[in-house]
């Protein structure tokens, strides 16, 4: 079983950033892909950013050029770097990691901006 914990939330104004990390139970060489999903409160939950494992990354268009998403494999780490944040970025937001065709959900952390 594969374990993902996130960390690194909180609240921040509008224009700061926050870095959220991501640590798997399990080396993440064995880790296919990583990505990121949020959720407001009231709404759905949102794709965010992907990395797959050619190292390409993928972003929602309303995030694109102000999150980045990377790994640390010495670290079994995974990061999301916010910047420039928004009021609208407010949500939990939560880390999957794909090992074969299984994916592993983490509990979340609570991102707040406020305005």
């Amino acid at each position: 079983q594969v374990q993902a914990v996130e960390s690194g939330g909180g609240l921040v104004q509008t224009g700061g950033s926050l870095r959220l990390s991501c640590t798997a139970s399990i080396s993440t060489f064995r880790i296919n892909a990583v990505s990121w999903h949020r959720q407001a409160p009231g709404k759905q939950r949102d794709f965010v950013a992907r990395l797959p494992s050619d190292g390409v990354p993928n972003y929602a268009d309303s995030v694109k050029g102000r999150f980045t998403i990377s790994r640390d494999n010495a670290k079994n780490t995974a990061y999301l770097q916010m910047n420039s944040l928004k009021p609208e970025d407010t949500a939990v937001y939560y880390c999957v990691l794909y090992s074969g065709a299984i994916a592993y959900w983490g509990e979340g952390t609570l991102v707040t901006v406020s305005s």
